[in-house]
């Protein structure tokens, strides 16, 4: 059984930093993609980043590049979302997915990916 398990999430002043982590079971990841987005209330979900779990691509939602990095540890079978200089319209919930390498580019909204976390609150205060 496929699990993701999102943690790191928490409260922070803008400007700060938080690093979420997804530990990823039950299979193994080196023919997937892994995504990170996010939802804040009364909004849909939306992409933030996402890498292919064995290779170097890397794609970011335009708001969040150069602040935002998603790397993984392939030991560890952990994603990684390196959240830097933090704003207050960062504030949502925060999620890790997995889902098939696609084609020609990786998966950008949530019906790309197959197998989701629960969600870690990150709430960015001004």
């Amino acid at each position: 059984q496929v699990q993701l398990v999102e943690s790191g999430g928490g409260l922070v002043q803008a400007g700060g930093s938080l690093r979420l982590s997804c530990a990823a079971s039950g299979r193994a990841f080196n023919r997937d993609t892994m995504g990170w987005f996010r939802q804040a209330p009364g909004k849909e979900r939306e992409f933030v980043a996402a890498r292919s779990w064995t290779g170097g691509s890397t794609s970011y939602a335009d708001s969040v590049k150069g602040r935002f990095s998603i790397t993984r540890d392939l030991a560890k079978n952990t994603v990684y979302l390196q959240m830097n200089s933090l704003k207050p319209e960062d504030t949502a919930v925060y999620y890790c997915a997995a889902g098939p390498t696609l084609p020609i580019r990786l998966g950008v909204r949530p019906d790309e990916y197959h197998y989701w976390g629960q969600g870690t609150q990150v709430t960015v205060s001004s």
